[in-house]
């Protein structure tokens, strides 16, 4: 029953990063365009990253960030504070503000129900750490809160059949959990305005790429770092079905509202 009513109404699932969290008026001003749009009847599940507030905390302690093509390298000590920034500190403040503003909110992560399943990620035989692999969503807390008007916020940590915790890259999390709830649309907020042709000219925004475009993009090292994973993510979410996809600029007020009323904004992914 739950599922069924789930599936015909409208969910939106927006991951948002430092360009909201590091900023207290950005943050407010998501929540502002998030209570219209939960108001209108869409259901809303917000994932979140914090790559700013990992690396400032373990500059703290001592911990060298590395990355390798855009993923967090993370040994165990890095686990340990990836999980307690982002399940804790970057979730509890998200719920707050949305609370702030009588949206009812609640702060899992993907281990919490087994909700995202995860194994060991390697790149080209580069070891990661405890990253993870994304392998199965299972979105029936989401649906459960959904169903009580409840906005979920996730942080990306998985767990794998043995109980191992992993980082996940927000964006790919993401891209599978608005696929798993087919979603009518996945938006990543960033702090930029969308991919750019030339990063030095901020009026070279691409405003439609294709899937066959976004590999062409990546393989001549025009998205470059960690726009690679966001790009691939968003054309593995086109192939599962999800035909509206954005890469917008969180910093833009009231951009989720120019969204919504198909204004120019950003780089959208169709097929």
């Amino acid at each position: 029953m739950i599922g069924d009513k789930i599936y015909q109404e409208k969910v939106y699932a927006i991951k948002i990063g430092g360009s909201i969290l590091d900023c207290d008026e950005s943050l407010k001003s998501f929540v502002q365009q998030i209570r219209r749009l939960h108001s209108s009847g869409i259901n809303i599940v917000i994932i979140h990253g914090g790559g700013n507030d990992i690396s400032q905390m373990l500059r703290r302690l001592g911990i060298e960030s590395r990355f390798d093509k855009g993923l967090r390298i993370t040994d165990s000590q890095t686990m340990e504070v990836v999980e307690m920034v982002l399940s804790g500190k970057n979730s509890k403040r998200i719920v707050s503000e949305l609370q702030l503003k009588k949206l009812n909110a609640v702060g899992i992560s993907g281990k919490d129900h087994n909700t995202i399943l995860c194994r060991k990620q390697t790149s080209n035989g580069q070891d990661l750490g405890f990253v993870g692999e994304i392998i199965a969503v299972d979105p029936t807390i989401l649906r459960l809160l959904f169903s009580n008007d409840i906005i979920p916020i996730i942080s990306p940590i998985g767990t794998d059949e043995a109980g191992v915790t992993y980082n996940i890259n927000a964006d790919t999390a993401a891209s599978a959990i608005a696929s798993s709830l087919n979603a009518q649309k996945l938006i990543y907020m960033t702090d930029v305005d969308g991919i750019y042709m030339d990063f030095k000219d901020k009026n070279s925004v691409i405003p439609r790429i294709t899937p066959a475009y976004g590999n062409s993009l990546i393989n001549g090292g025009i998205v470059s770092d960690g726009m690679i994973p966001k790009v691939k993510n968003c054309i593995e979410a086109l192939y599962s079905g999800i035909n509206s996809i954005h890469i917008i600029n969180g910093k833009v007020s009231n951009i989720l509202d120019k969204l919504e009323l198909n204004a120019p904004v950003g780089t959208t992914f169709h097929l």
